[in-house]
């Protein structure tokens, strides 16, 4: 690899009304067009499949391949609901315990799997990658480029329609910028 670098700007879609209203994501539309350009260089583009993914990614003007490796954690049976309508042992496991699996869903962990198997992958190839996927994601994508322990997901916020950005260089992240507004 020498001193080839990996640039991944991984961009959270835009605001979703599960978002607004506290909800579990289904796979909804954004609430308003995306209505600005991507502002950085990207040698490649790689987009969650989930539409809110693909909307914000189309109003950002970016095209590129879809992936189920970037695609939001799966909320199983509490997709579409509200945490306070669930009940509280489950989301306090959900919150505590990163390896508590949501009815037909996926854990934390098997997320981290997911995204560290991803990110191991295009770390390969050393280019400039933009990638429009999801807040789980990114908080996961920024949990391993620092080496901190699972449980911190849930302490790294993403807001909607901002970009992170990770390097690699010989096998070895870093970060670069996290939650900067696209405007």
């Amino acid at each position: 690899m020498g001193n080839s670098v990996l640039r991944l700007t991984l961009v959270s879609h835009a605001v979703t009304e599960a978002q607004r209203r506290a909800r579990f994501e289904s796979d909804e539309p954004v609430i308003a067009p995306v209505a600005v350009r991507y502002p950085g260089i990207a040698d490649a583009v790689v987009i969650a499949p989930e539409l809110r993914a693909r909307q914000t990614a189309e109003g950002l003007g970016l095209t590129g391949s879809t992936t189920q490796a970037i695609a939001d954690i799966d909320y199983g049976d509490w997709r579409g609901s509200m945490m306070d309508r669930l009940p509280e042992p489950d989301v306090l496991a959900w919150l505590t315990d990163t390896s508590f699996t949501p009815p037909g869903g996926e854990s934390v962990d098997d997320l981290f799997s997911r995204v560290t198997g991803w990110m191991d992958r295009v770390a390969s190839d050393p280019t400039r990658v933009c990638a429009v996927t999801h807040p789980a994601v990114i908080r996961a994508a920024v949990v391993r480029t620092l080496d901190a322990p699972k449980l911190s997901f849930w302490r790294v916020d993403i807001p909607p329609l901002t970009s992170t950005t990770v390097q690699c260089r010989a096998g070895r992240w870093t970060l670069r910028s996290v939650a900067e507004k696209i405007s």
